[in-house]
């Protein structure tokens, strides 16, 4: 499962010198922002082992990342300028800014670099062939440094200049500490898990995550399923659920889904409660709240919003004694509280449970952080799509690209 890209290896055993060297890093600073400000750390925390092993060694650190999604323009408001004096604060360093990411811009700050100085870049979907995996745009961004590392796990699926492409242009390449951290945890999930292994997913639909269901279903001995995928599957066997968000288009696979389930053995385990109410939109003081039985349907013009307390706790004791675990996604509508109430239950009961346990997904983690759990979860991703993406068995496009630039390295570098 995890390719040889081991950057520490490298540096130990002597066959990296990275002093006085420009190491190009692709990190994930995707943060929440408002009034300059950034809400959340987390991602700076996450990478900061790699960026202080490389400054240790020597690096000067030219860090790479996107946020938002500018269409190949530069937008203002999605500038890293101020992530950079954030990061500042966790590597408690100054952190140099440069004003783009490739041209004389670039250069000219990757050039005033001294030994161990680090210096992050403007937003690279700023520049339109980065989405492109443009190879014109990925020569510009290696012109940076002859040394490129790959930390930036919550965009492995996706062939961008910075994360595909660049891996054929740069002399030596090798993954982060936090993607090595990735593929070897998440890895445990399918590599012959111990058992039971618990799958609890969540979230508004279930295209999404089929992929990831049929892989995983012959692993799992118990599904739990919450949310809006959970409303999906609930209706194909025939609940009524009033207003809630059903996928009409998806009622055979949820069927397919409980039939594949019952073949193997595993537990398909539905609310059996639901919190419902009768508006999103209007205040909560206007807003009407109820939790009615699944079995007795929901009414018309009402909508499924959370788990209800009779399935929290049936969830509960559904994982109590599992092995292995992985959770993905919400088991209500978690952005609109009283509605997180089921989820953050469900963080409580992850982090209850005595085997090994993995998260990923946004708002996952976020119930996971709110609930102060971050710290009792073997594993807590910091890649919804990247997850679910290895999980389903896919190639994630970053991870080929190192496999593929390895035969042109020297062999300690990186490995078939």
């Amino acid at each position: 499962m995890t390719p040889s890209l081991d950057l520490q290896a490298a540096l130990g055993d002597g066959s990296l010198d990275l002093r006085g060297r420009r190491v190009v890093v692709r990190v994930d600073f995707n943060v929440p922002m408002a009034n300059g400000l950034v809400l959340d750390a987390t991602r700076l925390h996450e990478a900061a082992p790699t960026i202080r092993t490389l400054r240790e060694a020597g690096a000067r650190v030219l860090l790479l990342s996107h946020r938002g999604r500018p269409g190949g323009r530069v937008d203002p408001e999605l500038s890293l300028r101020p992530v950079a004096d954030a990061l500042a604060r966790v590597l408690d360093q100054p952190v140099a800014f440069a004003g783009d990411c490739v041209g004389a811009v670039a250069l000219e700050a990757a050039a005033a670099l001294g030994d161990g100085d680090v210096c992050l870049c403007e937003n690279v979907r700023f520049h339109a062939g980065e989405e492109r995996n443009d190879p014109a745009l990925a020569a510009e961004l290696a012109a940076l440094g002859g040394i490129y590392v790959n930390d930036a796990f919550g965009a492995a699926h996706r062939a961008h200049a910075s994360t595909a492409a660049i891996c054929g242009r740069v002399d030596r390449a090798f993954g982060g500490l936090l993607l090595e951290r990735e593929l070897r945890q998440l890895g445990r999930l399918l590599d012959d898990p111990p058992q039971p292994f618990a799958l609890v997913v969540g979230g508004a639909k279930i295209r999404g995550k089929i992929d990831a269901l049929r892989r995983l279903l012959p692993l799992a001995r118990r599904v739990l399923v919450g949310g809006g995928m959970s409303n999906t599957l609930l209706a194909a066997g025939g609940a009524a659920l009033g207003s809630s968000l059903v996928e009409r288009e998806s009622l055979d696979l949820a069927r397919e889904i409980e039939t594949e389930a019952a073949t193997r053995g595993s537990d398909l385990v539905l609310p059996v409660d639901l919190v419902i109410t009768d508006s999103l939109e209007s205040t909560p003081s206007e807003r009407r709240i109820r939790t009615v039985p699944v079995q007795a349907g929901v009414p018309a013009g009402w909508l499924a919003v959370d788990i209800g307390p009779e399935t929290r706790a049936a969830f509960d004791a559904s994982i109590a004694d599992a092995a292995t675990l992985f959770w993905n996604g919400p088991m209500g509508v978690f952005e609109t509280p009283p509605f997180d109430a089921g989820s953050r239950a469900m963080a409580r009961a992850v982090a209850a449970c005595p085997g090994f346990a993995a998260v990923g997904g946004g708002e996952t983690v976020a119930a996971v952080k709110q609930e102060g759990l971050s710290d009792r979860i073997d594993h807590v991703s910091t890649g919804g799509g990247a997850s679910l993406a290895l999980l389903a068995g896919e190639q994630l496009p970053a991870i080929e690209a190192l496999r593929r630039a390895a035969p042109r390295r020297a062999p300690q570098a990186l490995g078939g």
